[in-house]
């Protein structure tokens, strides 16, 4: 396996592969200086933190495992991926933050290895479903015996904002599920506190986890990769939950289709209604003086004899101030005129008030709102970064009010903030004042997201100090600083909730689990230790082919949650992805509500939640003798 970056994903993902997978790993990282030089003070800290990751894992406990090896280069040309061993490879992650880099090194990697299977992270979405095309269809050109089924997930294209963005926005409000989009479903899985005396707890469609032993807080173990009995239990057996007292638990709850956009949803907000153009107050008026001169035309038509249309005609006339002065004509059109000639003078007034409430509008439409007077129960959402900007998106998507924080103006987000009318504090959260304008002690959560983990710590501290019942969600990327912060913080404010999420701890699994060469349709954080959902073809794996639904559960590790009816010509090659617009109206072919007995058969796909050593398993990577033995099984290699 070769991996290839230098930030926090990079590093948990290579440790991921060598601990939970027991792969041969090539980290290849940038050089610092340009000049091609190993650096090895860098490289030493770069493997000792990769080294510390892997002992925080639980499932690295006592193995002995070393650290993959190490490659430096100042730039990921076709070379360097040729001495990195690319030909020989089984999988190739790209985790650069940078997009062009990732993309130019997975054409040049396709080409010298059509069998390889890629993993690139991409922010932009939509360029990542036509890359995997692209790359898909030049390797089946390339390598024309391929196996198809191969092809279908020969090229993975994740992000790990999308991947984290679902958890980190469960985060900051009570009750939100966490949710895993399967063929056009929804899973829903939610925490439930601990049933009290002589409840019976709804296991709903399955229980996938038991949380940590407290009943004031869930995720009492959520500072630190705790397991034992005061750690998550995940996937348990019936056992287990019956036994179970003072713990709450992780429920698969409901299952129901996504919301297809229709076609006024799609044509919605493209103009503005006259009511946003101008306030309430000038539409009367100008309601008014409509009505004011309607009167005075029919009553110059009643008065003169005159056609309506030529009373109408004098009436605008004398509006306008253009008409000839009524001298010698009757006294009802001499005063008909003045009184035209009044409403004229009021006339003006209202129309530049109009057109600067107008040019008001269109100025405001482009600019970021400030919080408005009142606010309360909300979200301060600090940083609009990549996370930040997906965590937005997401937090909108539930109608969740929130107010965002910026101190960068040309940052990411802001452009969704403004097209969203989010309100908006361009400051540094540091500084002070930025907080309040942003109503943190009115709001309902605070999450902070920034990339630095001292600011996200200060901005909580400060926000605790206002409201200290305000329940807090950091972005943290040490695991040991962030279980100190976590205990300190909890045992400082016992009745608040406390949350630490690091992006590259929730999105490694998922981007190791499809090196391995299965369709990860996504990952629920459990506390701070994570369960995946997968899609995967019975056939090849002993521990499911021919055995019951319920004889294929194995606690801890792996439980069948859905079975694919569809026939395998046409089954969607990736259940994760969104419904394309052909396919809107297609019925889902998983079936959730399983027979016990059913024996899975070869042809069968299911859908399982799975930890990350119980998937290792089901991938039947695992080593015969030591940490790297010379004869590992290879097995499951292709899908």
């Amino acid at each position: 396996m070769i991996v290839c970056g230098d930030d926090a994903l990079a590093e948990r993902l290579a440790a991921e592969l060598t601990t939970v997978y027991r792969e041969r790993v090539t980290l290849v990282v940038p050089t610092t200086d340009g000049t091609g030089a190993v650096s090895p003070t860098r490289t030493s800290a770069l493997l000792g933190r990769g080294q510390a990751a892997m002992n925080r894992t639980p499932e690295a406990a006592g193995t002995g495992l070393t650290a993959p090896r190490m490659l430096e280069a100042p730039v990921l040309t076709e070379a360097v991926l040729v001495e990195a061993g690319v030909r020989e490879a089984a999988a190739l992650a790209l985790v650069h933050d940078d997009d062009a880099a990732n993309i130019h090194a997975a054409l040049a990697a396709r080409r010298l290895n059509p069998r390889l299977r890629l993993v690139i992270r991409l922010y932009n979405r939509k360029l990542g479903q036509h890359l995997e095309e692209l790359l898909d269809q030049a390797a089946a050109l390339a390598a024309p015996g391929l196996d198809p089924d191969a092809l279908d997930t020969s090229t993975t294209v994740l992000s790990d904002a999308d991947t984290a963005a679902p958890a980190l926005a469960a985060t900051a409000v009570a009750g939100t599920s966490k949710v895993v989009q399967a063929d056009g479903l929804l899973l829903r899985a939610v925490e439930r506190p601990p049933p009290g005396r002589g409840e019976v707890a709804d296991p709903g469609l399955c229980t996938l986890a038991l949380l940590s032993s407290t009943t004031t807080d869930p995720a009492g173990a959520e500072g630190s990769d705790a397991s034992g009995q005061d750690g998550p239990a995940l996937l348990p057996d019936m056992d287990a939950i019956a036994s179970a007292t003072g713990r709450g638990m992780v429920i698969l709850e409901t299952v129901a289709h996504t919301p297809a956009a229709s076609a006024p949803g799609r044509l919605a907000g493209r103009g503005l209604p006259l009511a946003s153009l101008f306030s309430r107050r000038l539409r009367w008026s100008l309601a008014g003086l409509v009505t004011s001169v309607l009167g005075l035309a029919v009553a110059s038509w009643l008065t003169t004899d005159d056609h309506p249309l030529h009373a109408a005609y004098l009436t605008l006339l004398d509006l306008f101030a253009i008409g000839d002065p009524a001298v010698g004509e009757p006294t009802a059109r001499q005063v008909l005129q003045l009184l035209s000639g009044l409403a004229g003078l009021l006339l003006l007034p209202v129309l530049l008030a109009a057109v600067l409430e107008g040019l008001g509008t269109f100025r405001t439409v482009s600019a970021l709102r400030r919080p408005p007077r009142g606010l309360s129960g909300h979200v301060v959402l600090l940083g609009l970064g990549k996370i930040g900007t997906r965590v937005l998106a997401r937090l909108r998507e539930l109608d969740i009010p929130v107010v965002c924080v910026e101190e960068d103006p040309e940052a990411r987000g802001l452009p969704l903030a403004r097209r969203l009318r989010v309100p908006t504090v361009l400051g540094d959260v540091t500084q002070e004042g930025v907080l309040e304008a942003a109503k943190v002690h009115r709001a309902h959560a605070l999450l902070a997201l920034t990339s630095s983990d001292t600011t996200n710590l200060e901005a909580a501290l400060y926000a605790r100090s206002v409201k200290p019942d305000l329940r807090v969600a950091l972005r943290l990327y040490d695991d040991d600083f962030a279980t100190a912060v976590y205990r300190t913080l909890r045992a400082a404010h016992p009745q608040a909730l406390t949350r630490s999420r690091s992006v590259s701890t929730l999105a490694a699994p998922a981007f190791a689990g499809a090196m391995m060469g299965r369709q990860i349709l996504g990952a629920i954080p459990v506390e701070r230790r994570v369960l995946l959902f997968a899609a995967l073809t019975v056939a090849g794996h002993p521990q499911l082919e021919g055995r019951t639904v319920a004889e294929s559960f194995q606690a801890g590790s792996w439980r069948v949650l859905a079975l694919d009816t569809a026939a395998p010509e046409n089954r969607l090659p990736d259940l994760a992805a969104n419904p394309t617009h052909e396919d809107a109206d297609r019925p889902s072919g998983l079936v959730w509500d399983l027979h016990p007995g059913y024996v899975l058969r070869p042809r069968d796909r299911v859908v399982l939640a799975a930890t990350r050593q119980g998937l290792a398993e089901l991938l039947g990577r695992q080593p015969r003798g030591g940490a790297h033995g010379a004869g590992p099984e290879r097995t499951g290699r292709r899908n």
